[in-house]
Formats: structure tokens, C-alpha cells, sequence
């Protein structure tokens, strides 16, 4: 299964050229952090209240995408609440993004031609979640945007990370945006993953949103 920063990547990929969207940097720092966190939550390595972002379990994952965002928030468990670590994370968001698309290399899902990326054709597929047809993660998420059907819980917390920061405007013409809203925050208000990380989700999702606001 993809990380969710893997998938983000992937979303904002244009697959004509091989550039990536172009999507302010500071917002898409906010998103990766995010993302990671986001994906601790899933897995159930933490959890947040109204103050603050603490450590569930401690144990690492095994994904060198979490791990060391693991081993730093456990560093200062129960001390920081959510703002804090959005920041906190956003600071090594570079290599984190350059960490998320050489596993994507590696599992031969994209190739690098001079610090472009671009999909293998023979690898255009995407992994296969609680037995869906494999479908590539773009076409995935425009399916959930534009479909009336219960998502999977990623692809809530995808959507909702892509909306954050501002993505879907350059995927969509502002016709269709405008369309999809109401499905987008339909999407944001369900509950399918439990109320502890839902919750997390949720603050992580504002928390991007006021962060960037106080950028501008």
C-alpha cells in the first residue's frame, strides 16, 4: 500500500511532462507533514485531543517515511499540540518529498529523467485496496470526486489533504471545482474511521488550512 505522501506526490504529478503542479511550496510542506501524520494516525501511532498530539504506541511502523516523525514526536510526547507539529514536521518536508518519490522509483511505479518523473507505462496500475480494480490514483480520486459511493477511508484523508492545500485547482477547470465542492465537504464531515483518528484527521486538515492562511 502507498503512503499517503506517496499518493500525494502521484496526484500533483503532471503526466505529460513530468513537472509537478504548481502548488505553493509552503502549502505543500503544510500537506506533507500532514500526510505523515495522517498516515501515524492510521496506524495508530497517535492520537490527539484538544491540546494536544500524543504518542499511542510507540513501536515503529517499519516505513522510513514515519519512523523518524515517530521517534520525534515521542521525544516530546504530550507536550505539543497539533499546530506545533505540522510546523514541526513541515521543516523536513524537502527530504521527506525526495524520501516519498525514490520509494516510488524503487517499486518501479515512476523513472527519473533529469530531475523530471514520469510513470512507467508498463506500471501505470495501482496497488490493489480491499479488492478494488486497480486504477491509477488520479482516476481513483476524480472516480471518488465525481461518484456518490462510500470511499475508502484514504481516500477521505487524501481528498481532504489535496483540498487543504489547494490541489484540486490544478486539476480541475474551475467549472468542475465548483461542482465538486459540495462532494469534497460531504466527504470531509464522514465519520468511517473512528472518532479517535477521524478526529486527528480533522485537526491536521485545519490546522494546514489556518497555517497556510497566516503565510499569506
Amino acid at each position: 500500500m502507498l503512503s499517503l505522501l506517496e499518493e500525494l506526490m502521484l496526484l500533483i504529478l503532471d503526466d505529460e511532462d513530468g513537472s509537478f503542479a504548481p502548488v505553493p511550496e509552503y502549502s505543500l510542506d503544510f500537506a506533507t507533514a500532514g500526510a505523515v501524520l495522517m498516515d501515524l494516525a492510521f496506524e495508530n501511532r497517535i492520537d490527539t485531543d484538544l491540546d494536544k498530539l500524543f504518542i499511542v504506541n510507540p513501536a515503529p511502523v517499519g516505513n522510513s517515511l514515519l519512523d523518524p516523525t515517530l521517534v520525534l514526536i515521542n521525544q516530546h510526547a504530550g507536550e505539543e499540540g497539533i499546530k506545533f507539529w505540522i510546523r514541526k514536521v513541515s521543516a523536513n518536508a524537502s527530504e521527506l518529498k525526495d524520501l516519498a518519490l525514490k520509494r516510488l522509483v524503487s517499486r518501479g511505479i515512476l523513472k527519473e529523467v533529469d530531475k523530471r518523473f514520469f510513470w512507467l507505462l508498463q506500471e501505470r496500475r495501482y496497488p490493489v485496496i480491499d479488492d478494488r480494480l486497480e486504477r491509477e490514483v488520479k482516476l481513483r480520486i476524480m472516480g471518488v470526486l465525481f461518484d456518490d459511493g462510500i470511499p475508502d477511508v484514504r481516500d477521505i484523508a487524501i481528498i481532504s489533504l489535496a483540498y487543504a492545500c489547494g490541489v484540486f485547482g490544478n486539476l480541475l477547470s474551475a467549472r468542475e471545482l465548483k461542482n465538486a465542492v459540495p462532494r469534497i465537504q460531504q466527504l470531509r464531515r464522514m465519520d468511517l474511521i473512528g472518532r479517535g483518528i477521524s478526529g486527528a484527521i480533522r485537526d491536521i486538515e485545519a490546522t494546514i488550512t489556518l497555517s497556510m492562511r497566516g503565510m499569506m
